[in-house]
């Protein structure tokens, strides 16, 4: 592979997963607002700076997990499926961002004590 071609490749990568980093936050950020709102007033307890610093962690790692799609995509794209796999990727994206949720949803039910 020439330096040309990885060059190419990282760019459409980046085209590509940047703009769903941010649907794929917005989606985690809604579920962690929703259950803290299902457990209001009695969550507004758990706003200490440690549970602040958690959170940002959890935010940090889940972003560290979006970055294992690059992996993905850079060597479908150098491989002999590189025009199917840029039509298909965005089955990728949503079962990232599926799984995520689902994750998400189980931590915030946790941090929250929601039953629901």
């Amino acid at each position: 592979m020439e330096k040309s071609e990885l060059r190419a490749y990282l760019t459409d990568a980046i085209r590509f997963w940047e703009p769903g980093r941010i649907l794929y936050n917005l989606t985690l950020a809604a579920i962690v607002g929703t259950y803290f709102a299902i457990a209001y007033p009695s969550s507004k307890a758990t706003l200490t700076l440690d549970f602040c610093l958690i959170l940002f962690l959890l935010a940090v790692l889940a972003n560290v997990a979006y970055c294992a799609a690059y992996v993905v995509d850079i060597f479908a794209q150098a491989s002999g499926f590189r025009e199917t796999w840029r039509r298909y990727r965005k089955i990728l994206l949503v079962i990232g961002t599926v799984f995520a949720a689902i994750i998400t949803r189980f931590i915030a039910m946790g941090m929250f004590g929601s039953n629901r």
